[in-house]
């Protein structure tokens, strides 16, 4: 399929982050550094709409759309507006990015992909440590914790899902005993709690049992310690935030924007 080039358009090329709230995102001063620094003939800016049907509709609508970003909570509801997906993303079944591709038919289609995978696993592949981390508490069950499950086994790492719902093969809260604690040496916080405005608020484990040894991973970045990070680092662990995961994805979704399908 032949495809325009955005970016040698008489008109920016516009890109931009689906999701709802945004008030929480760097995604667009990041671009406008990026675009600025190489030069580039190309906008970004936030879609922040309150239902996937309004976005669909508004998206749809944008003139110049060469593609978009996607946040929660809606990485799993884009799905059935998408006419293809990449193999990453269908094996997740989740969506961070949409390549928006115009054929020589003049149709547009959408095309989704998933970076959140090659973003994690780069950013926490140096924190590890051989012997020590073998297993891993995801908190949540969205659709970030579905390429973080994926990344860790892609590590070596066994998963196992908490969330405030327990169901088969997912932990509750409230069964997370020292003897669970002891095993799982890395927890990684999938779920949105304790990011800006709500910066008091933290997921819901025993933080009196970590040690030294335990590594906490904070999908949040803003703000720059969490709660949850915070209580971690009281007891000693190793903590990091999401913000390089966030500037490794963005990089992968340009690489993907700029394929040739």
């Amino acid at each position: 399929m032949n495809e325009t080039n955005p970016l040698s358009a008489p008109h920016p090329a516009r890109y931009g982050l689906l999701g709802y709230p945004l008030g929480h995102s760097f995604s667009a001063g990041y671009f406008a550094d990026k675009f600025a620094r190489e030069h580039l003939c190309a906008t970004y800016e936030n879609f922040a709409f309150p239902t996937i049907e309004e976005a669909v509709e508004a998206l749809r609508a944008q003139p110049g759309l060469h593609g978009f970003n996607v946040t929660i909570p809606y990485k799993q509801a884009i799905l059935p507006y998408l006419h293809s997906l990449s193999p990453e993303a269908e094996a997740l079944g989740a969506v961070n990015v949409v390549c928006v591709r115009r054929g020589a038919d003049g149709q547009v289609r959408w095309h989704g992909c998933n970076s959140d995978l090659v973003g994690f696993t780069r950013s926490i592949r140096p924190l590890l440590r051989p012997g020590v981390h073998s297993r891993a508490l995801v908190l949540g069950t969205g659709g970030a914790s579905r390429a973080v499950c994926a990344g860790l086994r892609a590590l070596g790492i066994a998963p196992q899902y908490v969330s405030r719902r327990p169901a088969p093969g997912v932990l509750g809260y409230d069964a997370l005993t020292p003897e669970i604690l002891e095993a799982h040496k890395v927890i990684v916080n999938c779920t949105p709690v304790g990011m800006f405005p709500r910066v008091a608020e933290a997921p819901d484990i025993p933080y009196h049992l970590l040690t030294p040894e335990h590594l906490l991973y904070d999908l949040v970045y803003n703000p720059d310690e969490t709660r949850f990070m915070a209580l971690g680092k009281a007891q000693g662990a190793q903590v990091k935030n999401g913000l390089e995961m966030l500037h490794l994805q963005a990089e992968a979704a340009w690489e993907m924007w700029h394929e040739q399908p």
